[in-house]
């Protein structure tokens, strides 16, 4: 039996799935229902390969919001308590690498990572390897161009 992945969620992370589900549902499906209107009205359909696209758009946002309405439904939202430096779910920690390159990340769940905005998810490597760690602790992680090794210069 597969043990069961408990689903988590920063407050901020919720609040930005509902801005999501919001915008899907009351701006972008109504825009495709409409051009999906519109290129019905011009006719023939059968071959039309624009309809067919939109079509598929549409299917995809549909998805994307049940997605997202199963997950606001089920996830647990954990709010950041500092841990006595202890790296949590919610800590924004300070990283040097090998290379002397500082990086920042906030651990948060796999539905809200986002490297290019500074969030890594708690079951990548890096953020599974922080967690329990502490200012002053150094990480060895594997990734495709090999070990890298952080030190941890700051939990918040």
């Amino acid at each position: 039996m597969a043990i069961e992945e408990r689903m988590m969620l920063t407050p901020q992370g919720k609040v930005d799935l509902e801005r999501e589900r919001v915008l899907l549902k009351e701006t972008k499906r109504p825009q495709l229902i409409q051009r999906i209107q519109e290129l019905s009205d011009d006719g023939d359909v059968s071959d039309n390969s624009e309809f067919e696209d939109v079509k598929e758009e549409l299917i995809q946002l549909d998805s994307r919001i049940r997605e997202i309405e199963i997950f606001l439904e089920e996830a647990e939202v954990v709010e950041h308590v500092g841990a006595n430096g202890v790296v949590v779910f919610g800590s924004t920690v300070t990283l040097i690498d090998d290379e002397q390159e500082v990086e920042t990340w906030t651990i948060v769940g796999p539905q809200e990572a986002s490297p290019l905005h500074g969030k890594i998810s708690n079951i990548s490597p890096v953020g599974s390897a922080l967690l329990g760690k502490r200012a002053g602790d150094t990480i060895s992680v594997s990734a495709p161009g090999g070990r890298t090794t952080f030190k941890i210069q700051d939990v918040r």
